[in-house]
């Protein structure tokens, strides 16, 4: 490649001997151009620019040093106008320089000539912006340009409103914000780029690009970093840009509840509510305020009156939609609308239909949208279904957020290890993911056929299924995941399932909802949008999880070693009062017992909880023992083993933890209900080999409790059925689930071909 030329900043014509310093430039002959511009500055020193370019010269041929003498021997002689004015040459000699290396993709003699033109001039604010654009072709940050400009941008004298533009050294707003635009898009989590944001705020002269920009980068660090500390950091910025960006305080107040400022989360939710003006807004607002009560764990009253507005606001919503169904609604209104609803009732037939109409609605208005738009996307079956070369094996895609060390993630991986690979072929879509961790490689992307990482682009990952000829694309999130419902409305796929992530979802583009006969009653058909794939014998099955050494001993906590000691281990929205009354009462009909618990929440609020009813029931503070949540699953795990009983919750039982608790051999106490939330533990007992600790209503909840805490010998029992049981039941039999999972495939896929597309 050859070397730009250093063109003259004159307009004035070159003489011959420029003429070849120019084409010796270009040749990258730089020692010999040195020569030219040393000849020219004898023959005529009066001539500024002639230093200017010998300067350049040395920089180019790294005498860094040799250039600063020269120059600065420039520029120790005149009056302060004279100097003033070569310094302004020189720097736009050097400026134009780097800027034509850039052009000619020479980004590191472009990085040297800016480092010498901070040196001749540290407050030349272009060159910083100039040295900071080249962080991006050369992978590297300069931290020392990031300090610098922002000490220049908080200079008292950059906000004197005496200064004008003749002063040079006012902000080019504009200029600024590319600049920092194309930090917040490469380098987002630079622990100095959020402070340099908010001094260059001063200068946004478009403050709502500014505040657009700031509210995308910190939805990205959330959804593909997790990091919601700097995710608060960069939506606060976003609301200084603009104090009423409804969506950046919709999104704070979910990442201040996530980092445990429930307060926060609960006054930002109020200030969304505020300033709502749709009736989608005010949906969203108060199924936001509703997480942020429900997240607290000691809200409940308020939380039930969130609960009662928000099947108001949905009504009125449906209504609004029938007068104007070509009216855009985001996944993220049926995700974070219906979601607490379980946690606070258990009436499935009511809930279910709300949620059913919402899904539709959804569904109806992102097909409007595709209708309306250019993407050149149809989903089945208003397209055929087309396979590019004949296969025997059927093609099954999983596409979840949670393929990882989550909940989902433990459960979903045998399906990967034990997959019939003469039968089918199975693809791991890897949602709101820009890369797979260890877990996910080793689990997911290893043994599927094919794997990919999407960043959360809706339409281009339903296309990108649609383009691997997916035969049965299974949902592993359901509402957990407004991306993946996205995806899941524009049915990529011939057949579409949902499975384990959370009750059904109600899209009308889901085929089947894969259940057992324990999970969800026999009558539940009715009020269920999708078919229900009822499986022989359970929904899931797992051959056991992996545990580490124990942490936790009695004498730690001041437990006698004859003690009996309950235990609860849920988040704080499970936490339903009428539950924790129940549990209680049985300590207090338990001589010599405690009860723990642990559990992501609002600790105080928790505590004032547990304390209040205890005191009203009778039972001694010094009897209940909050816990901190252990650093990894594994320790959680190992620490299960300090109970003598578990107490499931309800109306929302535990799913992963009642598996948990049943393989480390503990009894456990649930309360069956009539949802499918309220359902997990029940099944998964039976599937077990046990019944004991099964109630189906509040008082026997109670005389489990009483019993299996009084009576050792029962528990014995349980401890003895269930070790027993990890070689025979089938909630430890993964393989033979997985066979059974295939089956059901099989089944879709020949209703498919017999009935046609749905």
């Amino acid at each position: 490649m050859t070397s730009p030329t250093a063109s003259s900043v004159s307009s004035s014509p070159l003489s011959s001997l420029e003429q070849q310093a120019e084409r010796l430039v270009a040749q990258q002959e730089y020692g010999q151009a040195a020569a030219i511009y040393q000849q020219l500055l004898e023959a005529d020193p009066d001539v500024q620019r002639y230093c200017w370019l010998l300067g350049l010269m040395y920089v180019l041929q790294g005498e860094d040093a040799e250039a600063q003498f020269v120059w600065a021997i420039a520029l120790s002689d005149g009056e302060p106008e004279q100097v003033a004015a070569g310094l302004a040459e020189l720097r736009q000699v050097l400026a134009e320089a780097a800027d034509r290396f850039v052009a000619a993709e020479q980004y590191e003699l472009a990085w040297q000539i800016r480092q010498c033109g901070r040196e001749v001039d540290p407050a030349d604010l272009d060159n910083l912006l100039g040295l900071l654009d080249l962080s991006v072709p050369l992978g590297r940050v300069d931290d020392t340009a990031l300090a610098d400009l922002q000490a220049l941008l908080t200079d008292e004298k950059l906000t004197d409103e005496e200064l004008t533009d003749e002063d040079g050294v006012l902000v080019d707003g504009d200029r600024l914000w590319a600049t920092l635009q194309t930090l917040l898009t490469t380098i987002p989590l630079h622990p100095a780029l959020p402070a340099l944001i908010e001094a260059g705020l001063v200068w946004a002269t478009d403050r709502q690009a500014w505040a657009n920009s700031l509210f995308v980068a910190a939805n990205t660090i959330v959804r593909l970093q997790g990091n919601t500390r700097l995710g608060i950091i960069y939506a606060n910025l976003c609301l200084q840009a603009d104090p009423d960006h409804l969506e950046a305080l919709s999104r704070l107040s979910c990442y201040y509840q996530d980092e445990q400022r429930y307060e926060e989360g609960i006054a930002t939710a109020r200030r969304y509510l505020e300033r709502c003006q749709t009736l989608v807004q005010r949906v969203i607002g108060n199924a936001v305020l509703l997480r942020g009560l429900m997240s607290t764990g000691g809200r409940w009253d308020e939380a039930n009156v969130a609960l009662q507005a928000q099947s108001a606001l949905l009504e009125d919503l449906f209504a609004e939609f029938e007068q104007e169904p070509s009216c855009f609604l985001d996944a993220s209104v049926l995700c974070t609308s219906m979601f607490f609803y379980p946690y606070l009732t258990d009436a499935p037939a009511e809930t279910r239909s709300l949620q059913n109409r919402m899904a539709q609605t959804y569904q109806i208005s992102l097909r409007a949208l595709m209708e309306r738009s250019d993407a050149g996307y149809q989903p089945y079956p208003d397209t055929p279904l087309v396979r590019t070369s004949p296969r025997s094996k059927l093609r099954i895609g999983y596409i979840s957020k949670f393929m990882r060390m989550h909940s989902v993630g433990w459960l979903s991986r045998w399906l990967f290890e034990y997959y019939d690979r003469d039968r089918f072929e199975v693809y791991a879509y890897f949602n709101q993911q820009s890369q797979v961790d260890a877990f996910s490689k080793m689990w997911f992307a290893d043994k599927a056929t094919a794997a990919c990482c999407f960043e959360g682009d809706v339409l281009g990952i339903a296309k990108a299924i649609r383009d691997d000829e997916i035969d049965i694309l299974v949902d592993l999130d359901s509402i957990t995941s407004d991306y993946t419902c996205g995806v899941m409305a524009l049915k990529p796929a011939p057949v579409q399932v949902t499975w384990l992530g959370l009750d059904a979802s109600g899209l009308p583009a889901i085929d089947y909802f894969l259940v057992d006969n324990y999970v969800v009653p026999p009558d539940a058909d009715r009020y269920y949008a999708e078919r229900l794939w009822r499986l022989p014998q359970t929904y899931i099955a797992v051959d056991g999880f992996e545990v580490s050494t124990p942490t936790l001993r009695r004498e730690q906590l001041g437990i006698p070693a004859d003690a009996v000691i309950y235990l609860s281990a849920q988040f704080a929205y499970k936490r339903h009062p009428d539950t924790v009354r129940r549990q209680i009462n049985i300590v207090r009909q338990v001589p010599n017992s405690y009860f723990l618990l642990k559990g992501a929440g609002d600790e105080q609020a928790i505590q004032a909880l547990f304390y209040q009813i205890a005191d009203e029931e009778g039972v001694d503070r010094d009897r209940l023992r909050f816990l901190p949540r252990e650093a990894t699953e594994f320790a959680h795990r190992a620490n299960l083993a300090i109970a003598d009983v578990v107490l499931d919750t309800y109306p929302y039982n535990g799913a992963t933890t009642t598996l948990e608790t049943l393989w480390m051999g503990i009894p456990i106490v649930t309360q069956v209900g009539r949802q499918f939330a309220s359902r997990n533990s029940y099944g998964m007992m039976l599937n077990a080999g046990i019944t004991e600790g099964i109630a189906h209503s509040p008082e026997e909840y109670i005389e489990w409790g009483v019993r299996l805490g009084s009576d050792p010998l029962l528990r014995q029992q349980v401890s003895w059925k269930l070790r027993q049981g990890r070689q025979t039941a089938p909630l430890w039999n993964a393989k033979q689930f997985t066979r059974q999972v295939e089956a059901a495939y099989e089944g879709m896929w020949q209703r498919y071909l017999d009935e046609g597309p749905s």
